[in-house]
Parts: C-alpha cells; structure tokens; sequence
C-alpha cells in the first residue's frame, strides 16, 4: 500500500483506538490520534497504542477539541485518510445537554469537513453514524415472544427506510450524517457514511448509557447488578469490532465505488440478540449469574432494530463473520487478562433526570 497519513478523531476511543493500532500493524501510514480524552478508559487505550507503535514515529497523539475548528485544519492538513469516530454519543447526556450535544457532534463535525475541504487534497473520510437516524421505527409489525419481538420483515432495516430523527443525540448525529453525504456531492469529497448498530470488541469501557454489551458482561464478570428498561425483549444486532475494521478497510479500498455512499453495518439477523437472550449467553460464558432488575421502558425506545447491510455486501463482498456467543467469549478472555485495568473503574451512573426522559436503551 502507498504511503499515507491518517487522522482519527476519537482515536483514543473504542472503535479508534482498535483501527489505530490496525493500521499501525497492517500498514505503513502515519496515525495521528485526536482526542479530547474524556472518557474513562481511555488513557489505557493511549498507553496500547504507544506499546503497539513501539520506537516507531509513526503515531502521534494530539489532546484537542472537534470544536476548536484551528486545531482540526492543523491536524487534517496533511492528512489522506480523515475517520471522524469523534461525537457526545449518549442520548441520555443530550437531552441533558442539548447544545452541547449539538456543538460537538454537528459543529465537530463540520469543522472537520470544512478543513479537509480547505486542504485541497480531497482525503478519503469516513463517518460513523448511527441507527438511531432511523427514530423509534413505530410502524415496523412485530409480534411478542417469550424471549424476544419478532418482526415479520427479516430483511432489517435497509438505507431505503426514511430518516426519522429522534431525541438531541438523533438530530445531531442525523445532520452530521447528512453534512458528511452532502459534502461528497456538492464539493466531490470521497466520503462515506457508515450508519451502524450496536459494535463490540475487546477495549470498550460500557457503561449504562452506552456500550451495553460491555456493561452487562463486565458486570456479570463483576459481580454488579444492571438495570433492563422495558420488558428485555427488545432486540439489536450486535457486530463484532474485528469485522466491523474489515468494512473500514473494504469501503477504503474501493473508493471509486464507496465515495459518497450511506451503508447501513451491522451484525444482521443471524447476530441479532435481545436483552433477555444475550443474559442468558453472558451467564453460559461466565458462569456467572448476572443480577438485573426490571424498569419502566423509556419513551420511543426501538423495540426491534436490526440492520440490513446486503446494499454493503453488494458493493464490497464484506459480511460479518463472528458469531454473538463468540463475541461475548473473545470479550471475557480480554477482560480476564485486564481486569487491573478495571480495578479502579467504575461505570457512572446514568443521571436520573436524563433517566425519566430518554427515548432509548440501548446502543
């Protein structure tokens, strides 16, 4: 592969940290990390990345805001690559919050739009969104089962189903989803658009509010109750991190097709699970019982999501490959040889105003 630089915004995060030290290993790019480093957990990634890196100059990390829109064009100047996994990415938290929901995951995103623009290379740059542009899906005919709703369509959702923007963090992320299509067609940049279920993987710190495959396993591994809002029936579909890296490297690799392209990317039918079913799976892995107790559901939650990605596989020949039980193994083998890494971290709390509003449960 030519030489290239690569910015990641986000990088320190789940999802970018896991590309960085991808590129790190399969490639010979620069890897610019930008991150403001607010999440916990975080810095344990960072402390990864230089290990994987080793005496090597080819990763850089810069501690910066998507706000601050001159700190972006610097780090997008000389880039080839742009990934923007930056973004507030809780509901709860935007409907605490809304305008600064808004300033990061729309204006963050424009003032990565507009510096890769100014830079005149036209740099490949891909864009996480998410399911939730899709809003509660209200008219999809579902029936009650006793572990999970069924739907009578088994194709999943497709790009086709209209957008529906639901809560701050929908509307937000909806309009950066839309400036990312946009940009492609009205400036020529080669962008695309991955509109994505929940991902799981080795180096997600879960909480409550997100990330809540991680949050139930690890609490399980732990000893730590969870909360179910709703009747647990509720069903996602859950893609594995690995895979998930293979459609980044299969959109880029194609670009001539890809460019200005929306994909919906997800585990699909097969690995799709609901609350009840993935407790029972966590249980048979670790052989832990996990302690939940039942809630209210929260208003406008999807009761059924699960992601048609044939418009991806057609395009590239990508399609998951790694199973929800297999998931949740990989995931609990890396656990057990960091657990020090989660002696000290403890998951906030969902906060209770946040709580009594939130249109979702899980991510």
């Amino acid at each position: 592969m030519p030489f290239h630089s690569v910015v990641i915004f986000g990088g320190a995060g789940f999802i970018g940290s896991n590309w960085a030290s991808r590129l790190l290993k399969t490639t010979e790019a620069r890897v610019h990390i930008f991150d403001n480093l607010s999440r916990r957990g975080v810095q344990h990634n960072v402390s990864w990345l230089r290990r994987v890196a080793g005496d090597s100059d080819r990763l850089k990390i810069t501690v910066g805001d998507v706000r601050d829109a001159t700190l972006v064009h610097r780090a997008v100047q000389p880039a080839t690559e742009v990934y923007n996994f930056a973004a507030q990415v809780a509901v709860t938290t935007s409907i605490d919050d809304p305008r600064e929901d808004f300033e990061i995951n729309v204006g963050g995103t424009l003032n990565i739009l507009e510096a890769a623009r100014k830079s005149g290379r036209k740099p490949f740059l891909l864009f996480t969104s998410t399911n939730k542009v899709y809003g509660q899906l209200g008219s999809r005919n579902l029936t009650i089962a006793p572990t999970r709703y069924r739907c009578a369509d088994q194709r999943g959702v497709s790009e086709s189903q209209p957008l529906d923007f639901y809560s701050p963090y929908g509307c937000s992320k909806g309009a950066a989803d839309q400036y990312v299509h946009d940009y492609s067609r009205i400036f020529g940049l080669p962008t695309v658009v991955f509109r994505m279920s929940c991902i799981a993987g080795p180096r997600q710190f879960g909480t409550e509010d997100q990330g809540w495959v991680a949050h139930f396993l690890y609490s399980a591994l732990q000893g730590r109750p969870v909360i179910i809002y709703g009747d647990g029936r509720q069903v996602r579909d859950v893609l594995y991190i690995e895979d998930l890296l293979q459609a980044f490297e299969s959109v880029r690799d194609r670009v001539e097709t890809t460019g200005g392209e929306v994909y919906n990317v997800g585990g699909g039918l097969e690995n799709s699970t609901s609350l009840l079913e993935i407790i029972s799976e966590i249980e048979r892995v670790t052989g832990k019982k996990l302690q939940h107790t039942m809630d209210l559901a929260r208003p406008g939650d999807q009761p059924f999501y699960v992601t048609d990605f044939s418009k991806l596989h057609r395009h590239t020949d990508w399609q998951p490959k790694v199973s929800v039980p297999r998931i949740l193994e990989n995931m609990s083998a890396w656990w057990k040889a960091n657990r020090d890494l989660f002696t000290a971290f403890v998951p906030a709390r969902v906060p209770i105003s946040a709580l009594q509003h939130a249109p979702e449960v899980a991510s």
